[in-house]
């Protein structure tokens, strides 16, 4: 095995150790006591012996080093404790609420790089025509106003007014308004990074030159700069693609959808320690998982780093 590989190996252990070691002390940090938390919600008197008792159950009665050695190695070994709010094995719970979570994310940058591609080419071709107009103010909408207000904006338009979406049902219609935010919010970060590689192109001298031999404009731009934009395109999707777990937690919760988002909302505000310290883990092995995939993607479309 190459040493590049096994430093890179061990590179992402040692990010995930610290990681948890994070999630840990972040975690543990929070006010309020989960075992309080718990009794009230569940309209159970927080008497000192009651308390105590849960603080046994769940562990939290020993030394704060003792408590992470026992959590990391049972979470090692597959056991990631049971919810405080819920009482089901975490682990269920994650796999249960993760395919929600990815078809929210996954869906809307699919959808949004469905548009990327003609509205970056269109603006880099004419920055004073529709295409640019209409990316321009997709970005500024999507920085300017938020996602819960937007969410709650169509949810009254298409649910309560329009009634053509069902978004109490379990059908895929559930699901419509949810992707297409996500698709907004993302659109415009994607475009303009393809929309700036591919200007970048169509201002250099080779792309000139194509075009005085004769070229057709379209043909010589997705030709010239399809690879270079492609290659700046990898690495903004990159930071998006890494938002996809949890990062639709907002979407989720407005739209009732019981993803991994909605789950990690509800678990703050129960000082779930075990959920939450699974989630940060979690989360920090999929950007690293994403990270690896961006740079197979760049290793491709760069000849220099072959």
């Amino acid at each position: 095995m190459p040493r590049a590989a096994i430093a890179e190996g061990l590179r992402a252990l040692l990010l995930l150790w610290l990681a948890s070691l994070a999630a840990f002390a972040v975690v543990r940090a929070m006010p309020a006591d989960p075992a309080v938390l718990s009794l009230i919600a569940f309209g159970q008197a927080a008497d000192a012996e009651t308390v105590e008792a849960l603080h046994r159950e769940w562990g939290l009665d020993q030394a704060l080093p003792l408590q992470y050695a026992a959590w990391l190695g049972d979470f090692l070994t597959g056991d990631w404790r049971r919810s405080f709010k819920t009482g089901a094995p975490i682990l269920d719970e994650f796999a249960k609420r993760l395919p929600v979570s990815l078809i929210v994310g996954f869906g809307g940058l699919f959808v949004a790089l469905l548009a990327v591609g003609p509205l970056a080419r269109g603006a880099a071709k004419r920055p004073n025509g529709w295409a640019a107009r209409v990316l321009d103010a997709a970005t500024l909408g999507a920085q300017a106003i938020p996602a819960f207000w937007l969410g709650c904006l169509l949810l009254w338009f298409f649910a309560v007014e329009l009634r053509v979406v069902d978004v109490l049902g379990e059908g895929p219609a559930r699901y419509v308004l949810p992707i297409l935010i996500v698709a907004f919010t993302g659109l415009g970060p994607l475009a303009q990074v393809y929309r700036a590689g591919l200007a970048e192109v169509s201002r250099a001298d080779y792309f000139r030159t194509a075009l005085a031999k004769g070229a057709d404009p379209d043909t010589a731009l997705e030709a010239q700069g399809g690879r270079y934009a492609r290659l700046g395109l990898s690495a903004a999707l990159t930071a998006e693609a890494g938002w996809v777990v949890g990062g639709t937690a907002v979407v989720e919760v407005v739209f009732g959808l019981p993803g991994l988002g909605t789950f990690l909302v509800d678990s703050i505000a129960m000082r779930d320690y075990f959920v939450l310290q699974a989630y940060i883990v979690v989360a920090a092995a999929w950007m690293l998982a994403i990270a690896f995939v961006a740079a197979g993607a760049r290793h491709l479309l760069d000849p220099r780093l072959r």
